[in-house]
């Protein structure tokens, strides 16, 4: 008998059963055993009686009370990490199964930040839809923290974005593509675009549609005013809907700060051709680098490692996969 035999499935020989995973899985989300055990449809005593268990069964303290819910230590953090991985994978799996037996070739989920959807996700799923006709794509477009969130739970295969501050960095694998580049836009016949130059100063005099305080986008525009030498504009309305701000745009005065590739397409031919324009300055504005986001130590499905594959492929040459 090999050595390492004798530790083959220790702790399924010892009384591990999915339960005890689906808790610890639940756990290492919610933090809190009360909506741990809601999430598994068990009683509270009987998660603390499962929690007791795993404890017996790997020998250790895996977690610590405290007035708001649990904390797990270092032994509780990596079997709830390693337990969510393992049911994701037994739900890929599902769902693979599940294709097969309705006669579907695969489907993908992915998740993206509105610049990178619309000039690297759209050309993919326009290819990805002639080479594999029978793929169910859906894309998830939202701020990084959301779809962070998606990949996590399991909803997402794998997002174009960034790892915002607060998560556990060491759960991703991160391909680093660009900073995403910003652009200004205001309606066609605004009274900046009858003078023969415009300044940032100049802008400012008018109102800006932007996302809230504490956005990515925010932070991002007020930092490059204040290293600018710049007030903030002196009136904002404050909006989390481009549809909303793009309205309030082509209806007002107003400017707003908007990614690049979106302002260009919803200014230029090939795109939507809106009575909105681009101004021509802080061009160095940019919102910090994003990239292909999977999950660290995880195969993705066939299709979606297909798709995943083309979106590469399309990056040609850049820099390559690193961890956060």
């Amino acid at each position: 008998m090999p050595p390492h035999s004798t530790k083959r499935d220790q702790l399924i020989r010892h009384g591990l059963k999915l339960t005890h995973l689906r808790l610890m899985a639940a756990l290492d989300e919610t933090r809190q055993i009360s909506a741990a055990a809601t999430q598994i449809a068990i009683s509270q005593p009987a998660a603390s009686r499962l929690l007791a268990e795993i404890e017996r069964i790997v020998g250790m303290k895996l977690y610590q009370r405290h007035p708001r819910g649990v904390t797990l230590n270092e032994a509780g953090c990596l079997l709830g990490q390693r337990a969510r991985r393992m049911l994701r994978t037994l739900d890929d799996a599902g769902r693979e199964i599940a294709e097969i037996g309705s006669g579907q070739r695969g489907s993908v989920n992915i998740g993206a930040v509105t610049g990178p959807a619309i000039e690297l996700v759209l050309p993919v799923i326009r290819e990805a839809r002639l080479i594999y006709p029978d793929h169910e794509i859906t894309i998830d477009v939202d701020t990084s923290d959301r779809l962070a969130e998606g990949l996590l739970s399991g909803r997402l295969d794998f997002y174009l974005g960034r790892v915002v501050p607060g998560l556990d960095s060491s759960a991703f694998d991160m391909r680093v593509i660009g900073e995403e580049a910003l652009s200004l836009i205001l309606r066609s016949g605004h009274p900046l675009l009858d003078r023969a130059e415009v300044s940032l100063q100049d802008c400012l005099a008018y109102d800006w549609v932007m996302q809230p305080p504490g956005g990515l986008l925010r932070d991002t525009v007020d930092r490059y005013l204040l290293e600018h030498h710049h007030r903030p504009p002196a009136h904002i309305v404050n909006a989390t809907s481009l549809l909303m701000i793009l309205a309030i745009v082509t209806r007002t005065d107003a400017i707003a700060p908007i990614s690049r590739a979106v302002a260009d397409f919803y200014t230029g031919a090939d795109g939507l051709s809106a009575k909105i324009q681009t101004l021509p300055i802080a061009h160095q504005l940019a919102v910090a680098p994003f990239g292909i986001v999977t999950l660290r130590d995880y195969d993705l499905p066939a299709a979606s490692a297909a798709v995943h594959r083309m979106l590469v492929k399309q990056l040609g040459s850049g820099p390559a996969p690193g961890a956060l």
